[in-house]
């Protein structure tokens, strides 16, 4: 079968090169559209290239950079967009590519909360993609947005669904210890953050209280059912280039042993995991069992196969004591928490015949 055309929106940031690096050679997308602000059409991409983890393929660096239009990209024959943009802008550009008939795979927070629109998580509600024909009733042409989370409440998300299913915990505790690349480029003053730690990021603790219901709720019909769990975060800054650390606590009258939540976290699979989609990891949630773990410069990038690298969660340090469970959770922010997520979200929807 032949791939889909793909385009990426915002190319010259640093989500948008994250999407660049994940889809080279990717089995079911081709890029045909890099695409950015007017101030960088007509750049090469290797110009712009802000992902000081990764070297530019030579290839990938010689690729023009266009301007924003979603007739353009019609015309270039686009099927599926990848969105990285702000979501202060992104809004009305991904409306008017799903308008045009194109399915949306987005980053931005513009759409999450549309009562029609899912913030998908593959291995946690996959039934969610059934929104989208409601949402196809209310847009011309058959296109559609599918957004994945925040970045923290992902890797968050991730941890607790197989212990939410098997025991019912429904209060969590999270202070995220989150990394510079979540606030974009150029991110944080570095006189702000050198030897220091912010305690607020604005708008991340609501995020994370809100689109956790969605994402670990149901959706029956024709409609989203938000779920009983309860997240209470506390979210800082700190000088880690990527990935996200977060402590967890979850409080309940019946805690099992932490043997028994390690068992049950290791043997999670879902459904991306039984199809076997490209960026699916293999275990998606990595039990790690030294006193010093998981580490952001150690564990960030975990994730097997070679395409689902940065796309597992990692969690160590389980305790369960009395009426509370404690561990620590680490994602990678822009991979599984940003652009791999999308990625996955959109490799889902392939393969369901969504697109």
């Amino acid at each position: 079968m032949a791939k889909k055309k793909a385009a990426i929106l915002g190319s010259s940031g640093m989500i948008g090169q994250r999407f660049a690096q994940m889809l080279i050679g990717h089995p079911y997308f081709e890029v045909v559209a890099y695409c950015a602000s007017d101030r960088s059409d007509g750049k090469k991409l290797s110009e712009v290239w802000k992902l000081s983890d990764v070297e530019i393929d030579a290839r990938l660096g010689e690729k023009a950079i266009q301007g924003t239009d979603a007739s353009a990209l019609a015309r270039q024959g686009v099927e599926v967009v990848f969105s990285g943009l702000p979501s202060d802008v992104a809004g009305p550009v991904e409306d008017a590519c799903a308008e045009s008939g194109m399915a949306v795979f987005s980053n931005a927070a513009s759409h999450r909360m549309e009562p029609d629109t899912p913030i998908l998580v593959p291995e946690i509600n996959p039934e969610h993609l059934a929104s989208i024909e409601v949402q196809r009733k209310r847009r011309r042409n058959g296109g559609f947005v599918v957004t994945n989370a925040n970045c923290s409440v992902t890797g968050l998300a991730l941890g607790l669904k197989p212990l939410v299913d098997a025991y019912g915990f429904t209060e969590v505790d999270v202070a995220t210890y989150q990394a510079l690349s979540g606030a974009g480029y150029p991110g944080v003053p570095s006189l702000d953050i050198i030897g220091n730690v912010l305690p607020h990021i604005k708008d991340e603790e609501e995020k994370m209280a809100i689109e956790g219901k969605k994402i670990l709720g149901t959706y029956a019909s024709g409609g989203f059912v938000d779920s009983p769990v309860t997240i209470y975060a506390s979210c800082a800054r700190v000088n880690v280039m990527d990935g996200h650390l977060e402590a967890v606590f979850i409080r309940s009258k019946s805690i099992p042993t932490a043997e028994e939540i390690s068992r049950t976290l290791s043997g999670f699979r879902a459904k991306p995991q039984k199809l076997k989609l490209p960026s699916a990891p293999e275990r998606p949630v990595i039990v790690l069992k030294e006193r010093n773990r998981p580490q952001p410069k150690l564990d960030s990038m975990a994730g097997t196969p070679e395409r689902a690298r940065g796309m597992a969660v990692t969690i160590g340090r389980i305790r369960a004591e009395k009426d509370c469970v404690r561990f620590y959770l680490l994602s990678h922010n822009t991979i599984r928490g940003g652009a791999g997520g999308s990625v996955l979200n959109a490799e889902l929807a392939y393969k369901e015949g969504l697109i």
